[in-house]
């Protein structure tokens, strides 16, 4: 494998996508596991060395101290991305890697401006101890991480596995039937007028936003077409919000429930399997609520 076919690889391992963990009652999860396994580890294993005559509090305060700075780090974080939803659907391993290597640096960085709390040492404020401190939340973290991170995703796989297996079990009948709401032809205005053009919403089968067009899919006398048009997803959205069969299942998809012929679950959400279409159809962890409830009225 050449040089630029290892850096392509590894370009595109990157650039997988990856469940967000922080938000909701995964987040209290992940602090709740960080506080129990930071305590368990400082307390009971003592992966370093420990000088109790430095200590200003009994040691399992000093544990649970240490444990709390992770998960404050952590809120700190995570607080702005939970405002800017476009980067939790689009999460991928490059940004969860970065997230967790800035998570592992401010840590550090925090349990070194803590040491006047809990140490009685003269060379608290040292650079000795402010690298030694990055160095081993560098280590601890990455224990934990790889106990904790295989753990989560294999969690969220099996449950949305799970909910996903109650859509196999309705009647194929019901997936299938059309409901002939959408049989007349509803105008859709682009952002260059000479693209404006008409669709039967009963021939829709999805769109999927790229960049700054957006691709059409739909079915005319069996075969199945594309158009690619000037506009962006939400515009397509809005101006076919009548029609309760289709629904946006991620921030670059919409679909017509009513072409969806399986859904699997993921770590990262649910995967839809559209009648004779080749392409898999995301639904994201930020939608899947809605989209729960939409499919169960077709």
């Amino acid at each position: 494998m050449s040089f630029r076919n290892t850096l392509k690889s590894i370009s595109g391992f990157f650039a997988q996508p990856y469940p967000f963990y922080y938000q909701g009652k995964d987040l209290s999860i992940v602090v709740f596991t960080i506080f129990v396994l930071v305590v368990f580890f400082n307390f009971f294993v003592e992966p370093f060395n420990v000088n109790r005559d430095e200590h200003i509090m009994h040691y399992f305060w000093i544990s649970v101290i240490h444990s709390l700075v992770p998960i404050l780090v952590l809120l700190l974080l995570v607080g702005p991305l939970l405002y800017r939803n476009v980067w939790i659907d689009s999460w991928s391993v490059k940004k969860e890697t970065f997230l967790l290597l800035s998570f592992f640096l401010f840590t550090g960085i925090g349990q070194f401006l803590i040491r006047d709390l809990i140490y009685d040492n003269p060379n608290n404020w040292s650079w000795g101890y402010f690298f030694e401190e990055i160095r081993n939340t560098f280590i601890v973290g990455t224990l934990l991480m790889l106990i904790l991170i295989p753990l989560n995703f294999n969690r969220l796989y099996l449950r949305n596995q799970r909910r996903a297996a109650q859509f196999q079990e309705k009647p194929r009948s019901v997936l299938d039937t059309k409901k002939r709401e959408g049989l007349t032809s509803i105008f859709i205005k682009t952002q260059l007028k000479s693209d404006d053009f008409e669709l039967y919403p009963d021939e829709f089968i999805y769109a999927r936003s790229d960049k700054n067009y957006l691709e059409i899919f739909f079915r005319k006398e069996e075969k199945l077409l594309k158009q690619v048009k000037r506009m962006t997803i939400k515009e397509l959205d809005v101006q076919l919000s009548r029609f309760s069969f289709i629904t946006r299942t991620h921030r670059s998809y919409l679909v017509n429930l009513h072409q969806v012929a399986k859904v699997s679950g993921n770590a990262q959400g649910y995967r839809l399997e559209l009648k004779d279409v080749p392409d898999i159809v995301p639904v994201s962890r930020t939608t899947i609520h809605r989209f729960e409830q939409q499919l169960q009225k077709v």
